[in-house]
């Protein structure tokens, strides 16, 4: 299995911390592995206590299922086929803000989440995060 490289992390949470600063946002960025384990994070001055969790879940929940965030919460609404599954792994966060993340050759390798404004903002943030992994 393809796992995430340190400086890949990083590089993550750097152009995901870039991006928060050029729309004025104060984020918290999680960037997990393989194995769905922390494996860089950062909380901006004075992004909300609250939204740690909801990053580093976010970033867990992407990986566990390798799509993003917010096309689960489509399929984990009353009806869908997915229906209940943030209750699943001690906690899934099904709305927008959570990637997974590849390697050159498409192979999953870790997962990012972004929390602390809107879930817009946080899919716009984690992207920029997951295009500088490579």
């Amino acid at each position: 299995m393809s796992d995430i490289t340190l400086e890949q992390a990083q590089a993550a949470v750097a152009a995901a911390l870039a991006k928060a600063k050029e729309i004025g946002v104060k984020m918290n960025i999680a960037v997990v592995d393989a194995g769905a384990n922390l494996k860089a994070f950062v909380r901006m001055d004075g992004a909300w206590l609250g939204s740690v969790d909801i990053a580093q879940k976010k970033a867990k929940t992407a990986r566990f299922f390798d799509m993003p965030t917010g096309e689960i919460g489509k399929l984990s609404q009353p009806g869908g086929s997915l229906y209940n599954i943030e209750h699943s792994n001690g906690g899934l966060i099904t709305f927008p803000g959570g990637l997974p993340l590849a390697n050159a050759q498409g192979a999953v390798i870790g997962g990012i989440g972004v929390s602390g404004n809107t879930v817009e903002n946080d899919h716009l943030v984690a992207s920029a995060g997951a295009a500088a992994v490579k």
